[in-house]
């Protein structure tokens, strides 16, 4: 009975021992930080580069994770405006973004011009229609644009073809787009004859040529600011992945894509 009831300490002894050692194991065991999800909201002509900042932040940053929400600008800027959760703004247009600023949304000390970029002309590669300049468009059939009112590209394209005297001539064959990403499309499907975009939307596609530049004088400045949202659920990541922006791996990513530094 002595036997039994001395096995039987035993084996209570060496459980709380065990479960002791466990325990102090798990108090050692550092605590998985809690992913923090940022949502920035920025203009579609961005997205490449801006996804392969995110890979390079993201390894960094694991506790991080960036989700973009890519549009034109001035309908991500009424988005925000409207109360959409969003943490970071990257717009193509300094108009868009001073709305922002201008409503108490975006602190002026939280925002910057980052880069520039510069339009152009775009045909489809095969293109046959003798497109060589933005005079030759009188000869296309179908003209891609952004809506000038909500896509800073498509507001460009109307200023660069006002300063040719041009607007009127076009204005009844053109298409117009959501985003520049959009126009691209258009032209690489061969559904229009041809496209302004971006420099930076035309690097990227194999499926067009660009015909011609604007000159800068034809239009206003492309300047792309970037900023906290005030309200951001994620401040102190937010400034985080702003700083990053700022940084010379995100400038170096920007300018090989074709985005113009400011400095």
């Amino acid at each position: 009975m002595q036997k039994r009831y001395l096995l039987f300490l035993s084996l209570i002894l060496l459980i709380m021992i065990m479960a002791g050692c466990s325990s102090n194991q798990q108090a050692k065991k550092p605590k998985e930080q809690k992913k923090v999800e940022l949502t920035v909201s920025a203009a579609a002509s961005l997205q490449n580069a801006l996804n392969d900042i995110k890979t390079k932040f993201e390894k960094e940053h694991p506790n991080i994770v960036i989700n973009y929400n890519f549009g034109a600008s001035g309908a991500l800027q009424q988005q925000i405006s409207q109360g959409a959760p969003v943490d970071l703004f990257f717009s193509a247009a300094e108009d868009k973004f001073d709305k922002l600023v201008q409503d108490g949304l975006i602190e002026r000390s939280k925002r910057t011009d980052l880069v520039g970029n510069e339009l152009v002309l775009v045909v489809p590669k095969d293109g046959n229609k003798g497109i060589h300049a933005f005079e030759d468009l009188v000869k296309a059939n179908k003209i891609a644009i952004g809506t000038p009112e909500s896509v800073p590209a498509g507001q460009y394209a109307k200023e660069t073809l006002e300063h040719l005297h041009a607007w009127k001539a076009i204005e009844g064959k053109a298409v117009y787009a959501k985003d520049v990403r959009q126009v691209l499309t258009y032209v690489e499907t061969n559904n229009v004859d041809a496209g302004i975009v971006y420099k930076t939307d035309a690097l990227i596609s194999p499926k067009v040529k660009i015909a011609a530049m604007a000159k800068e004088d034809s239009h206003g400045p492309i300047i792309y600011p970037v900023g906290v949202i005030k309200n951001s659920s994620h401040p102190k990541e937010a400034q985080l992945f702003y700083d990053y922006l700022q940084g010379q791996t995100s400038i170096n990513i920007l300018e090989k894509y074709g985005f113009k530094g400011l400095q």
